[in-house]
């Protein structure tokens, strides 16, 4: 399926009265280091698909069972969260058969272009602000509840095409956008991808989202996702299936982020980096300056096992048309990109790396919106926000 035929689709959700989903997606080059702080200065496709992998009752008695098994410590976070400490080696993903018997991989050689690593990991998220972490040699997770799974329904990704890549980096403003229904999204994140809109389509996916399908609530929350088969039968959010291998110790995904920007307040950005190890071709992900999260194991994917033939930088709600009028879910921050730094919401520092390990400024950026009648967008700096609801 080409780019413009897949929008046409997109499109053509949008003038229906039915479930949908609302992509923004703009670039913009600027080349910063980038953590978690204080910012000091001032194409695109959609989907709604179905998440099949998920069998509740399944799922659920294997992670109460591995947490039985693996967790040698709790800890819980001012919002109410559960983590546990679970011996790396007993993590969900040493449940696929091709890492049964194995343990997490060394650090990998990370791309060339970026600033030595830093000494101090920055807290993030609300479960570390006391400064407790799990012991070495296990990972913290959070602690899926029964209500958790039987919530996890449904999610959407959105496109742009691109050259050959082997990696992307992103520095994403944070934000609690209001979610008007349990059933809807709110998320802000970067896509790496390859293949087709057909069925083989893998995906590497991480940022923030706002779900209270998901977690229960309306806190943004960093999150992972990958699948290999277009969201059939494959990949999942977070450690809620085998997959993704976690090696540090001080980062639960799926935890709420603090701090938060406000409207002309305090902007925060959190920098995510994924990248695929020259030596061993597995997917590793970092966030902030050296703080390795962990990785995607080659084998997991078919297309992907080579190179992404497109990256993608964006934000997306989902709208569930309620009374059948456009949802007021926010998106980002929820205001107009012509508000400005401060009021709307960025992407900065997009880079990509390329097959020989360097990490580089994305060339060639376009900026669309795929139905103007849903959304629109400003180019510059990256921002996306909420068109006021649709009458009809």
């Amino acid at each position: 399926m080409t780019p413009g035929s897949f929008s046409n689709m997109a499109s053509s959700w949008c003038n229906k009265k039915i479930s949908s989903v609302i992509s923004v997606f703009v670039c913009f080059l600027l080349v910063v280091s980038s953590k978690i702080c204080p910012v000091s200065s001032s194409e695109t496709g959609s989907r709604h698909a179905t998440n099949q992998t998920f069998r509740p009752q399944e799922e659920l008695q294997k992670l109460k069972f591995d947490m039985l098994v693996g967790s040698c410590l709790s800890l819980q976070s001012p919002v109410g969260d559960l983590i546990d400490c679970v011996l790396s080696h007993q993590q969900p993903a040493f449940d696929h058969p091709q890492l049964k018997g194995q343990k997490p991989l060394e650090p990998p050689e990370r791309p060339k272009g970026l600033e030595p690593t830093g000494m101090v990991t920055e807290n993030f998220q609300l479960w570390d602000l006391s400064g407790e972490a799990c012991p070495e040699g296990t990972i913290p997770i959070r602690r899926t509840t029964e209500q958790d799974m039987l919530r996890a329904s449904s999610h959407a990704v959105g496109y742009v095409t691109g050259d050959q890549y082997y990696g992307a980096k992103a520095s994403i403003n944070v934000w609690a956008p209001r979610v008007s229904s349990q059933y809807e999204f709110s998320l802000s994140q970067m896509w790496v991808i390859s293949g087709s809109f057909g069925d083989d389509l893998n995906t590497i996916e991480a940022g923030w989202q706002v779900s209270p399908e998901l977690y229960g609530d309306n806190y943004p929350r960093f999150f992972t996702y990958w699948t290999s088969d277009a969201y059939q039968a494959t990949g999942c959010y977070n450690l809620l299936c085998s997959g993704f291998v976690q090696t540090n110790n001080r980062v639960a995904i799926g935890a709420a982020i603090s701090p938060t920007s406000s409207y002309s307040g305090g902007q925060f950005d959190i920098s995510l980096l994924v990248w695929k190890d020259p030596k061993h071709g597995n997917w590793w992900l970092e966030f902030g300056n050296g703080v390795l999260v962990g990785y995607w194991p080659s084998f997991l994917f078919t297309h992907l096992r080579d190179h992404a033939s497109m990256v993608q930088f964006g934000g997306e709600i989902v709208n569930s048309m309620p009374s059948g009028f456009h949802t007021s879910t926010q998106m980002g921050s929820g205001h107009f990109a012509g508000e400005g730094f401060g009021k709307a919401s960025y992407f900065r520092n997009l880079q990509v790396v390329d097959w020989d390990n360097n990490l580089l400024p994305l060339s060639n950026l376009r900026v669309l919106a795929d139905h103007p009648n849903c959304y629109d967008i400003q180019g510059g700096w990256e921002f996306f926000f909420l068109l006021p609801p649709l009458v009809g």
